[in-house]
């Protein structure tokens, strides 16, 4: 898998047994990384820039990071967590990036995604959590209503997000929560929202009709850890 920027390369250093190699522009003049490459005698290569840009999609910032391919979490391992995020058919990788750095700034560890019509870990998420993703474990499952109802089974309550659903700010949120945030545009599917406890809402006061999903999510987190 291939991430970039410098701030991701910050952030892999702590595990450059992950690194196989890392692709430099010719022009490429952060001294401090190169004798980091250097020294820790990591693969490289210095190219041309437009290389680089065929490499990636996004400003990679004159260094491009080929790494081992993500490693996923079991779900069962997130059953001890008291918050758990899920994501029902997220789409956007800037959004999943920032869903995954809000959620390490809450204190909050695992997020749950869909194996299929689904984002997934990419570069773009990586260099959007901004170092985040080190900090969070990630589960990719085949059928989000079957981890739903084992997440049940073991006392959690399950509140999805959408539009009709009763103000986040009246719910008394269970001691385990797993939070479902729906896709960007068809919010929650239908067997999600009949697998769900409660339907929580944001209310809004404007003439536009819906929040980004990241910021969507920002917003019930907090509403959830702060209650």
């Amino acid at each position: 898998m291939k991430v970039f920027g410098k701030n991701v390369f910050n952030e892999l250093k702590e595990n450059k047994k992950d690194i196989k190699k890392v692709y430099l522009a010719n022009n490429f003049n952060d001294q401090e990384i190169i004798n980091y490459i250097k020294d820790n005698k990591i693969s490289h290569t210095f190219t041309d820039i437009k290389l680089l840009d065929k490499m990636v999609n996004g400003k990679h910032q004159g260094i491009v990071i080929d790494i081992n391919e993500y490693e996923y979490t079991n779900y069962k391992s997130m059953l001890n967590d008291n918050i758990v995020v899920m994501l029902d058919h997220l789409e956007d990788p800037h959004n999943f990036g920032a869903i995954i750095r809000t959620c390490e700034c809450a204190g909050i560890k695992s997020i749950i995604i869909p194996k299929d019509r689904s984002v997934s870990v990419n570069g773009t998420v990586m260099k959007t959590s901004a170092g985040a993703l080190e900090h969070i474990n990630i589960a990719m499952v085949s059928n989000l209503v079957n981890v739903i109802d084992e997440f049940k089974k073991n006392d959690y309550y399950v509140y999805s997000a959408d539009m009709d659903g009763i103000n986040y700010k009246d719910v008394d949120f269970s001691d385990k929560v797993l939070l479902i945030i729906g896709n960007e545009g068809k919010g929650i599917s239908r067997l999600v929202r009949e697998n769900s406890d409660v339907i929580i809402s944001i209310p809004q006061y404007g003439k536009i009709n819906s929040l980004n999903a990241s910021v969507a999510t920002a917003i019930l987190i907090y509403g959830i850890v702060n209650k």
